[in-house]
């Protein structure tokens, strides 16, 4: 069975730190971009961090930059976003999804809202991440 499976989600303080997992099973991750996307209640799906396939460029949305770190682990089929600081507004459900293209960029990918809703070839089930004291 082909799928995503996030896990790592939880509650943490403000300022506190969490580790997400983004595991593939089907299918190997190394062909693919790698995006972590979050959504807020009543808020749109935002990409927050791509990693790239081929050259490991990363992107990282403004909001979490310098808090959060992506990285991958191909041996294990795995991707992981690092969170640190984290902060009340970073309370959302956490999304992985996959993209199989040579030509976007991982800015493209984390940042077009067509890509996001048309064109990832595979998306995670989410894991919560709430964020309070």
């Amino acid at each position: 069975q082909v799928q995503l499976v996030e896990s790592g989600g939880g509650l943490v303080q403000p300022g506190g730190s969490l580790r997400l997992s983004c595991a593939a099973s089907g299918f190997t991750l190394d062909y693919y971009n790698i995006g972590w996307f979050r959504q807020a209640p009543g808020k749109e799906r935002e990409g927050i961090s791509c990693v790239s396939s081929s050259d490991g460029s990363t992107y990282y949305a403004d909001s979490v930059k310098g808090r959060f770190t992506i990285s991958r682990d191909n041996a294990k089929n795995t991707v992981y976003l690092q969170m640190n600081d984290l902060k009340s507004e970073d309370t959302a459900v956490y999304y992985c999804a996959a993209y199989l293209d040579g030509i976007t960029t991982v800015q493209n990918m984390c940042t077009v809202k067509a890509i996001r809703v048309h064109g990832m070839d595979y998306w995670g089930v989410g894991t919560l991440v709430t964020v309070s004291s």
